[in-house]
């Protein structure tokens, strides 16, 4: 027997780490009032150690023990195995699946029309362009294969629900968004006095998806900017220039005060999803200036509300020749954030959604 009359939401996280996480910690707590919410996860290296902390006290948390970053079959076998018991355990009406691995295994063990299953991807690994031309073409064979399951491909961004459209038999869009009340209250409770000022940052994991090499180039285009990277990483080697500072792993908090003293934003990533790291820093108030990727220039627009780069040169201009245009492109950036992506408007397109899949099952 279900304990009340709110229908059950089962989301099973692999990558619980970065802008995901945030994403997971958002919508989480905004739809827990109408939906008894549980979350089947994974711990990564970015994973905050209070992470329980993040979540409202009403959400269910459940360690995936044979979760792996992997491409096993035998440890594909025994997550999918483990994830089936935890279904069965909890009888969800929904099942939400989260990036690449959650997404494959799940489609495969939750391929029915019994239970409405979901699957976004926050950014496809076929995409990655730092991996070989074969292996990004295994893994958009695995997401043709998953994609003719009975699953709904939920995108995070016009460019993700492109992608979704070709390897998806059912596919919807529903932007990221920021919970900007918790935000505000951050932001507002923060003292960033004695933190160095910065002219340049960017945020998350020193990796070749967001493509340090890039960043260094920028940083020793221009020796007379401070540059700073709030993270850590497996290829902090690449930061090599003179005038770029590596924070290392912080605390929400911490990675704020650094943040909110910094002017511009710089993202140099080879692929993303939608990032929450730049919708943050739209909301903050802070110049963004991003590589021409899906999920960057599908909220950057060009002149707009930011600057879309293409090169290294491009990236030095930019930021080399920012001036009064500044203030207006900052104004639209957060004007959109206002808007469009914010967790209330996301939370709400999802419960639609959600509740018309269990309507129509």
């Amino acid at each position: 027997m279900k304990e009340n009359s709110k229908p059950r939401l089962l989301y099973f996280v692999e990558a619980m780490g970065g802008g995901v996480f945030t994403y997971i910690v958002d919508l989480a707590n905004s739809l827990v009032d109408d939906w008894d919410v549980y979350i089947g996860y994974a711990v990564r290296n970015q994973t905050p150690q209070n992470y329980r902390d993040y979540f409202d006290e009403r959400v269910h948390l459940i360690e995936v023990k044979d979760f792996a970053r992997s491409t096993s079959i035998m440890k594909a076998i025994k997550a999918g195995q483990e994830m089936k018991r935890i279904a069965k355990a909890i009888r969800p009406d929904v099942i939400h699946l989260h990036s690449s691995i959650a997404g494959a295994i799940g489609r495969v063990v939750f391929n029915t029309k019994k239970t409405p299953v979901f699957y976004t991807p926050h950014g496809y690994s076929f995409l990655m362009q730092g991996e070989s031309s074969k292996k990004r073409l295994a893994y958009k064979l695995v997401e043709q294969f998953c994609g003719k399951s009975q699953a709904t491909t939920i995108a995070c961004s016009p460019g993700e629900y492109q992608e979704a459209l070709k390897v998806s038999k059912h596919a919807v869009e529903v932007d990221n968004g920021i919970n900007i009340e918790q935000l505000q209250e951050l932001i507002d409770t923060t003292d960033a006095s004695k933190i160095d000022h910065y002219d340049v940052f960017t945020l998350g994991r020193i990796s070749v998806q967001k493509n340090p090499n890039v960043f260094n180039e920028v940083a020793l285009k221009l020796p007379n900017l401070k540059f700073l990277w709030i993270g850590d990483g497996e290829l902090r080697s690449e930061l090599t220039a003179p005038n770029i500072t590596v924070t290392g792993w912080l605390t929400r908090h911490e990675a704020l005060k650094y943040s909110l003293n910094s002017d511009t934003f710089m993202l140099t990533s080879l692929w993303e999803g939608l990032p929450m790291s730049l919708l943050e820093a739209m909301y903050m108030k802070k110049l963004c200036v991003v590589s021409d990727v899906i999920g960057n220039h599908d909220v950057i627009n060009d002149g707009v509300n930011g600057y879309v780069c293409q090169t290294v040169n491009v990236f030095y201009n930019r930021i080399s020749m920012i001036g009064g245009a500044r203030y207006s492109l900052i104004d639209c950036a957060y004007k959109d954030v206002l808007e469009r992506y914010n967790t209330k408007v996301v939370s709400k397109a999802y419960d639609q959604l959600y509740q018309a899949a269990i309507k129509n099952s």
